[in-house]
């Protein structure tokens, strides 16, 4: 007998809450300072570029660029183990130069993935009703 091992999941805050709750409606949404306009990921307390207070969120485009990425072997989580390998990639959107977040490339096989490859964000069903941002990539 089997038992199905769940994912890891996500314990939003105040200051994840906004990414997660965008995911869910299928976009993807960055912490965005209110006072000079500049996104960060991840979501901290007071803005890198201006040290502002003011922030809040926003939708970006959800394209972007394969900046680096590497193809895990090992599971860190009994969940990964039947999904090895898969693309564990750090992706710079297009919407600020340095713009960048941790995720996933979908749809591909891992051996194509380049640096430099342009992809768009899809969301994946995490479970508990959370959807995961990953990246797939771009139509031609």
């Amino acid at each position: 007998m089997t038992t199905e091992v769940s994912p890891p999941l996500p314990l939003p805050n105040e200051l994840t809450a906004p990414f997660w709750e965008g995911a869910s409606k299928g976009q993807l949404v960055i912490q965005h300072c209110n006072s000079c306009g500049h996104f960060q990921h991840a979501p901290e307390p007071i803005c890198s570029a201006c040290l502002s207070f003011d922030l809040g969120s926003a939708p970006v485009s959800g394209k972007g660029t394969v900046y680096t990425f590497c193809i895990p072997t090992q599971a860190f989580h009994p969940w990964f183990e039947d999904k090895l390998p898969f693309v564990l990639a750090v992706v710079e959107l297009d919407d600020q130069p340095g713009l960048k977040m941790i995720t996933n490339i979908v749809n591909v096989n891992p051996d194509d993935v380049k640096v430099g490859d342009r992809v768009e964000v899809t969301f994946q069903p995490l479970g508990e009703g959370f959807m995961l941002p990953v990246f797939h990539p771009a139509a031609q």
